[in-house]
């Protein structure tokens, strides 16, 4: 019994593998990512008063550590604990 290849075109499995990555390579290579801030976002970031009044807090709390005055309130430690285990 003999198979005739009819209407089959040739097929080299390498082939298409290679141009597969090649297409790939290239299209990835023309991506790139981009990331776009805008002024408002830029505004508020550089308006961070928070971390001004924060750094005032810690440096106080960091004196009256060293200085030996600082006393923790273990009813508001507790209340604190509880909450936010509740959640």
């Amino acid at each position: 019994m003999k198979i005739n290849r009819i209407n089959i075109p040739a097929v080299n499995p390498y082939r298409t593998n290679e141009l597969k990555v090649g297409k790939s390579a290239q299209h990835s290579a023309q991506q790139q990512d981009k990331i776009e801030i805008s002024s408002k976002a830029k505004q508020l970031s550089e308006m961070n008063s928070y971390g001004a009044e924060r750094k005032d807090h810690v440096q106080k709390i960091k004196e009256q550590i060293e200085a030996g005055t600082y006393k923790v309130n273990a009813e508001e430690v507790a209340k604190s604990l509880i909450d936010y285990y509740k959640k």
